[in-house]
């Protein structure tokens, strides 16, 4: 069955209609340099749906291997509760659009003033929008919030700040009049950065970003670096693991005055990376300087309890120049997973998991010192952390995952110099037999 009705006399008709008189479809390109060209129109003939069905499952199917992950640098794989999937596929949510009209559109804002409250609860923070594309794209609109409310136009980012949203944040502001400075790279030394951030403070800088845990999975307390800002009128910018503040120090608690974070592990499938949800939450004396929606509740006419669109701030809703951002919509629907995940483990749940994160991870950092020749970084860490090989980690990764172990990212990717440096995730979901048998083939690969 094709797909496209056309018969082979309707496409000489048009064509003859489009000037075209050799009813040949290739002389409609004719006037495209032959550099510019399509290589070929040789599609193949339509297939039926049983046929179509038939071909992707099986293009599908290479796709599909049988690895046991440790690989994180942002994204991470967790447990999803399958009441997850099962909720967030009623056709109620899963149709449900943009709330253009919110009087209309009830259960869409309730779901998103909960996840805001959610957000609220996890960060210590006053108020959250209605969330925002991912984590890198959040960091970037937290900026520039940042350099709106201060007046000012400089941006201190610490070296350890995932590489990837560090790129994210300098391709969106490239074309705009904005000091970046990033800091040496510490990502072991508690004093060593903080020393180059204070370096950096002046009566132009907006704003300095932070990560907790950092792209290295390092832990720390940011509060001294809060307290200096704020002497000098600067905003302090936490990007933060969901996960880990089921156990850590809230961001709030740390002086942190916007919070963003990437939500993918609030039960959001890996997917081959995306899509995903950012979030974002700050204090209720700068939400008029925040993108995006953000959702209230209220009371109709007659008292009854009902929900609406609090702030709607991109120019298609208010005058372009009070406009805040130009993002166009929010990730609804994975909100709405990260909502159910949320309430499905509650407060309880969420410290079990992130402790079982934890706990696995010093175990894996255990079992991996002892082997010959690798060194396990000592910081305080999550549930990522580094360890230095006696061989490149190219070498390495592509032999453990011919015997099915995804054994981390290889921080070659993204730092010179660092060729035999690997990153390793553990989550709840790795057992301890599984961690073992990552220890024993890392050994074998290495002295065998």
């Amino acid at each position: 069955m094709s797909y496209i009705a056309n018969t082979s006399s309707e496409k000489k008709e048009m064509l003859k209609a489009a000037g075209i008189e050799s009813g040949d479809m290739d002389d409609l390109f004719k006037c495209i340099s032959p550099d510019l060209r399509p290589v070929s129109f040789d599609i193949p003939p339509g297939r039926s749906d049983l046929e179509v069905e038939r071909y992707l499952l099986g293009l599908g199917k290479k796709n599909v291997t049988d690895l046991t992950y440790f690989l994180g640098g942002g994204f991470y794989d967790h447990y999803i509760p399958a009441a997850v999937d099962a909720l967030v596929s009623r056709s109620e949510f899963y149709t449900a659009y943009t709330p253009y009209q919110p009087e209309a559109s009830q259960g869409t804002l309730q779901a998103i003033y909960e996840f805001q409250s959610c957000i609220c609860r996890l960060t210590g923070m006053d108020v959250s929008n209605a969330s925002l594309y991912d984590g890198g794209t959040a960091l970037y609109e937290a900026a520039m919030m940042a350099i709106r409310i201060t007046g000012r136009n400089k941006i201190i980012m610490d070296g350890a700040v995932s590489p990837i949203y560090r790129k994210m944040i300098r391709s969106y502001t490239s074309n705009l009049s904005i000091e970046f400075v990033e800091t040496p790279l510490f990502h072991g030394s508690r004093t060593s950065y903080r020393d180059e951030i204070d370096r950096f403070l002046d009566e132009n800088t907006a704003a300095v970003i932070l990560q907790n845990p950092n792209f290295f999975g390092t832990i720390d307390d940011h509060t001294d670096i809060a307290e200096k800002c704020h002497e000098k009128g600067i905003l302090v910018i936490e990007s933060v693991y969901p996960i880990a503040l089921g156990i850590l120090k809230s961001p709030r608690e740390m002086g942190a005055d916007i919070v963003t974070g990437e939500g993918q592990s609030l039960g959001i499938p890996l997917s081959f990376g995306g899509p995903y949800l950012g979030f974002m939450a700050t204090k209720k004396e700068f939400v008029r300087k925040m993108p995006g929606r953000v959702v209230g509740v209220t009371t109709d006419s007659k008292g009854r309890r009902g929900f609406v669109l609090t702030l709607q701030t991109r120019e298609q809703h208010i005058r372009r120049e009070k406009a805040t951002s130009n993002i166009c919509s929010n990730e609804a629907l994975c909100a709405l997973r990260a909502l159910i995940y949320m309430s499905l483990l509650g407060k309880e749940g969420l410290k079990k998991v992130a402790k079982l994160c934890m706990d696995k991870a010093e175990f894996a950092k255990k079992v991996l010192s002892e082997i010959k020749g690798v060194e396990v970084k000592k910081w305080p860490t999550f549930n990522e952390f580094i360890i230095k090989l006696p061989k490149d980690t190219s070498e390495v990764i592509g032999k453990l995952v011919q015997k099915g172990i995804a054994a981390g990212f290889p921080l070659s990717r993204y730092y010179k110099g660092m060729d035999e440096y690997l990153l390793v995730a553990v989550t709840e979901k790795r057992t301890k037999g599984e961690i073992t048998a990552l220890a024993n083939a890392l050994e074998d690969i290495l002295w065998s």
